[in-house]
């Protein structure tokens, strides 16, 4: 070929990466890897095979962990934890910036072996990461640093067990190690049974470094190695991959009080409105979907693109795809390397073989042997079709059209997920109309797979729960150093003596912003200490719940409404509470014999506390390296519901709404049990004091059933139990139909620590939008 033609054909020439280097580490451990527990790999075990996927070419065989390697490690873990926590952050910061440093000088090994055990191209494990994976064990080394000046009043969790995916095995290792080691957890890691090679010689870098033994942990296998992790004497567990396995882990760790992060999966929207430089916005979206083969949790797999420009969008994109290359990931030219395994390319084959909607799109190319997909695009779908809803999890673009930007919104929120979004425009004022609209942990304005450690990363709705990044991330890996004193559990007085009132006062439960009687047509008869009848409540049901959640998730306008607005209506509440405050402690004491009048200045008080943080809970512009921002937004997590505190009725009540309804959130209370006329009470107070309809519902009756509609309930996004630990398995095991998140907690409600930061981060969800600037 000579000159003229190059220059006409751009053709890019073959330009292949040594394997040597990878092949010699391997052979230096004949090829045969044990765990690595308490500082040093075992001797191998029987176990199974890593291939390839390029060529089907073994790698070396992975020894399958068994319950007593996961409790020797976890073992290993709990002894080495009292120790590392003792060491300074200084001293844990030195560690992580040693292992950072390590990550660098062995850079081109880890991108090899990445490549050669994954098959994403050579240029994506080299360039992006590699270099990640640096950036984050450097940025936790500054966290390490900081934690005792910052967070004096968070402490490590204790051991913490990690199972991360095959699609970026080194990466998500240094997303959940690094921050677990800098608070001065300790670390049980399971990697993918596909790709657990840049794990093992991690676990020899840390050697290299001098991490004390115990410290950091690898055992490797199968699902079953995964399983028994999950069922080990853990105190925090952080799971990224499937949905499906998401659900299996929130159910197993029902009722055992771990703390949970859950990066599952996504079917994130790529939008592209009809001002969009539509060049760029084609050369983004090639990022999006074909960027490791389309094996990315967050890939933009749903492309939305404004009618106007349909045609020429997929005429563009087509050409595109036509000019990608498929080949050997490790030569330097190629853009779209091998899927990691035989079974999961088939299941991209089948999904795409059955599928009658559509018209489908392959450049015609020819594939190379091995595991390989073409790019495939197809247009024409239903919003409701299954391919745009279900994750693929290979390099398969579907497409449909939209006109408006509220039907771009209805349609890129059109899915069980909640993980990502992408959205192209060149008017920065829809744009930023747009981004806090979207059903996602994270939107990216002009441009797409932007991430950093400084930036929080995770999903809502089925997409799971938690961040991992940032100060909220390292939070994850925190709780109070001290925590709040517990609260006791009263039991309800019985009694047969004749009413305290003599005229009927049956009180209705407030719904929609409304009193409504209870659709079971029962009341359960409340009694003073003394065996006096002080009036019925109605038995709250299923049917009930249904109507408050209804009543709540028509309220959403609330979410939009001004922080100053919401801080002015709960400072109306505690005014008028005030007002009325010698009737309600009066009422206090009849239910439950105490003086009434310290828990009503404390619900005053908080009231007034929680809307001072209504519009002071600020977000951060993360230093991100690019010119651009990446905004930290807190959004209201939805419609919770809360199961208060049987004991200190109104100060427990306030204690749910005060921080849900500051926030934007819509309640569906259950008050005390035992004592729930205060509760009744207090929605006249809620009438007169300008809380829109629906934005708090109250519904009276036993938590148990109660408990159990709302953590079934699909349209719940997250649920509060303060009333009894007894209900906190079935509720954790329910809540993973959606995987809405859960919070138990039983505190003295008069602690000062039960008031502020904790359970606003409980009424809110972080939302990460990158905005690149500049030309």
């Amino acid at each position: 070929m000579n000159v003229p033609e190059i220059f006409d054909s751009l053709a890019y020439g073959p330009a292949p990466e040594s394997a040597a280097e990878a092949q010699a580490w391997l052979e230096k451990h004949m090829a045969k890897f044990g765990h690595f527990i308490d500082g040093a790999f075992t001797k191998p075990a029987k176990g199974f095979p890593t291939k390839n996927p390029a060529n089907g070419a073994h790698l070396a065989a992975i020894s399958q962990g068994t319950d007593k390697d996961v409790i020797a490690a976890v073992k290993a873990a709990r002894k080495a934890q009292p120790n590392w926590a003792a060491l300074t952050g200084h001293q844990r910061a030195r560690y992580l910036y040693a292992l950072a440093r390590l990550l660098q000088k062995h850079a081109r090994l880890f991108a090899v072996l990445e490549t050669l055990d994954n098959g994403k191209p050579i240029r994506e494990s080299r360039d992006i990461d590699i270099p990640l994976s640096q950036r984050h064990f450097y940025y936790h080394a500054g966290m390490a640093q900081l934690a005792p000046t910052e967070l004096p009043e968070r402490a490590p969790l204790g051991v913490a067990g990690q199972i991360i995916p095959w699609n970026f095995p080194l990466l998500m290792l240094a997303w959940k190690v690094a921050p677990a080691l800098a608070m001065g957890n300790t670390v049980v890691l399971k990697p993918a049974e596909y790709t657990s090679l840049t794990s093992l010689l991690f676990a020899e870098i840390t050697q290299e470094a001098g991490l004390p033994a115990g410290v950091f942990n690898i055992v490797t296998g199968d699902g079953a190695t995964g399983e028994a992790l999950v069922g080990a004497e853990v105190d925090k567990l952080a799971f990224t991959g499937s949905t499906a396995v998401g659900r299996r882990i929130r159910e197993a760790t029902a009722g055992r009080s771990i703390p949970l992060t859950l990066e599952l999966g996504g079917k994130s929207p790529y939008i592209v409105f009809e001002d969009a430089d539509i060049d760029s916005a084609v050369e983004g979206l090639v990022d999006a979907i074909w960027f490791n083969q389309g094996q990315v949790c967050c890939a933009g797999s749903r492309l939305l693109v404004q009618e106007g420009i349909a045609d020429t969008f997929h005429t563009k994109l087509k050409a595109r795809m036509d000019g990608l290359r498929i080949g050997d990931p490790l030569d330097k030219c190629i853009d779209v390397g091998a899927i990691v395994d035989p079974a999961q390319l088939k299941t991209i084959t089948d999904m795409v073989a059955n599928n009658t909607e559509g018209e489908t799109y392959q450049p015609a190319t020819t594939l190379p042997e091995g595991c390989f997909y073409p790019p495939t695009l197809i247009t024409g779908l239903a919003p409701s079709a299954r391919l745009m809803q279900e994750e693929i999890f290979g390099p398969v673009l579907v497409s449909c059209t939209f006109r408006t930007p509220e039907e771009a919104i209805a349609l890129a929120n059109n899915t069980r997920y909640g993980l990502a979004a992408t959205l192209w425009s060149e008017n920065i004022n829809l744009a930023l109309h747009v981004a806090p609209q979207l059903a996602a942990g994270v939107v990216w304005v002009n441009g797409t797979n932007m991430f950093d450690a400084a930036a929080g990363f995770g999903g809502v709705r089925e997409s799971g729960f938690g961040r991992e990044g940032g100060w909220e991330g390292l939070l994850a890996y925190s709780r109070p150093a001290k925590p709040a004193k517990p609260g006791k559990t009263p039991a309800p007085f019985q009694g047969d003596g004749g009413p305290a009132d003599p005229l009927d006062r049956t009180a209705k439960m407030f719904i929609g912003g409304k009193q409504a009687r209870p659709d079971s047509g029962y009341s359960t008869a409340i009694h003073g200490p003394k065996g006096d009848l002080l009036g019925h409540v109605g038995t709250g049901s299923r049917k009930d719940i249904r109507n408050a959640v209804e009543a709540a998730a028509k309220a959403a306008g609330w979410a939009k409404s001004s922080a100053h607005l919401r801080a002015q209506i709960l400072f109306y509440l505690a005014e008028n509470l005030s007002a009325r405050a010698d009737e309600f402690a009066n009422r206090i004491k009849a239910l439950t014999g105490k003086s009434g009048t310290s828990e009503v200045e404390a619900s005053i008080s908080r009231l007034f506390a929680y809307a001072a943080w209504a519009d002071k809970l600020d977000g951060a512009a993360k230093p991100v390296p690019m010119r651009g921002t990446a905004l930290a937004l807190n959004e209201p997590c939805g419609v919770i519901g809360a199961l208060c505190s049987p004991a200190q009725p109104l100060l427990g009540l306030i204690s749910a709404i005060g921080p849900a309804v500051a926030m934007g959130n819509r309640i569906v209370a259950c008050p005390s049990e035992p004592f729930p006329l205060i509760a009744t009470d207090f929605y006249q107070v809620l009438d007169t004091s300008d809380v829109p309809p629906g934005v708090v519902n109250i519904v009276t009756g036993p938590h148990a059933d109660l408990a159990k509609t709302l953590s079934e309930h699909m349209e719940v996004d997250s649920l509060w139990n303060f009333s009894s630990p007894d209900l906190t398995a079935p509720i954790e095991k329910a809540a993973a139909g959606n995987l809405k998140r859960t919070l138990s907690l039983f505190p003295d409600w008069t602690d000062p620590a039960t008031e502020g930061r904790e359970l606003l981060a409980a009424a809110t969800e972080i939302k990460t939008v990158w905005i690149p600037y500049g030309v």
